[in-house]
């Protein structure tokens, strides 16, 4: 199982300090049914935590005329919304809720040059509320693509993710599902694609970053 660099530090401390509470307990109790019920419950956390930081190949649907999920999840809201932030225009707002037990790698969902890009600072309401999208800790991204299209999506913290990566700049060349960050611990990607797209998804879908095709651009 491959590993993202995101957890690298993550999992160490994870180690440490269940190796640590491991060791407290056996000086305290000896090698005793307690002893043996710790070790298992830390092992199993201990591989839960590994499982949540997997970077899974993907073999990727390159499309400049479409729009490729950014993230593994459930599609949560499709519905039409004024985008205030960057666009400053009406479009098609697709979500895409990640559970724990989801990939939290984030993907680009087109190719194009970023625009934009900006963190927000906020709250941390639960992921799959509807206004998590403009009240939640968050970072926008803007990516024109080759045909002139405007495409904008967010990496949304959620109840209990407090950490977004975002490698994104303004300025980057941006291609179509390369990795773009990564969220920790359940969370929402948004994405908003213009009015005259045909969205593929519905709320209830799950979808795999790089994989499913969110949206067909208006030509």
């Amino acid at each position: 199982m491959r590993i993202h660099k995101e957890g690298y530090g993550v999992i160490a401390k994870s180690f440490a300090i269940i190796a640590a509470i491991f060791l407290c307990i056996f000086l305290i109790c000896g090698w005793n049914m307690a002893t043996k019920i710790s070790l298992g419950v830390g092992l199993v956390l201990f591989f839960f935590i590994i499982r949540f930081f997997r970077s899974p190949k993907r073999v990727s649907v390159i499309d400049e005329g479409s729009v490729i999920a950014a993230a593994d999840g459930k599609i949560v809201i499709v519905q039409e919304v004024e985008e205030n932030e960057f666009l400053k225009e009406r479009c098609i707002q697709v979500s895409i809720f990640m559970s724990i037990f989801n990939v939290h790698v984030n993907y680009y969902p087109v190719a194009g040059k970023v625009l934009y890009s900006k963190h927000h600072h906020g709250e941390y309401l639960v992921a799959y509320y509807p206004k998590a999208s403009e009240k939640n800790e968050r970072t926008s991204i803007a990516v024109e693509t080759p045909c002139g299209k405007k495409i904008l999506f967010r990496q949304i913290a959620g109840y209990i993710a407090r950490r977004i990566v975002c490698y994104a700049k303004e300025g980057d060349q941006a291609n179509q599902c390369s990795q773009v960050g990564f969220i920790k611990f359940g969370s929402r990607v948004d994405i908003f694609v213009p009015l005259g797209s045909d969205v593929k998804v519905k709320v209830g879908d799950h979808v795999r970053a790089c994989q499913t095709v969110i949206a067909k651009l208006a030509e």
